[in-house]
């Protein structure tokens, strides 16, 4: 199970480095070109707090415990991205966007599990 949590840290950091990259790299008007059509909803500001949100839980569900300082960061950091996906849901549920809620429905599926399972049965503070 160890190994299966690692695996989906890693791509959940992945993705989420990536996606608040761009958030952080690309302005508000370019990211709605880009299909992310939620960022209308939100001031600029606000996009590139989701996106630095984003970097940062990516750095947290792999530094702490790959360097063994404060390994609890990493089930609060899957803690800090379920949220982040639950807010997605939501945005996208009150925009009407029930076709894009796959993506974060699965993302968040995939934190609440690293949660679970840092936090629980494969905890890395022992």
């Amino acid at each position: 199970m160890d190994i299966t949590l690692w695996i989906i840290a890693g791509l959940l950091a992945v993705a989420f480095l990536a996606s608040g990259a761009m958030k952080l790299a690309q302005p508000k008007q370019k990211l709605a070109t880009f299909g992310l059509g939620w960022v209308e909803d939100f001031g600029a500001g606000t996009v590139k707090a989701i996106g630095t949100l984003e970097v940062l839980a990516a750095v947290g569900l792999i530094l702490p415990a790959a360097l063994d300082i404060a390994p609890v960061l990493v089930p609060l950091a899957a803690v800090g991205l379920a949220l982040l996906m639950v807010g997605a849901i939501i945005t996208h549920l009150g925009r009407h966007e029930a076709k894009v809620i796959a993506p974060p429905v699965t993302l968040l599926a995939l934190a609440v599990l690293i949660a679970w399972g840092r936090f629980g049965p494969e905890s890395l503070g022992g």
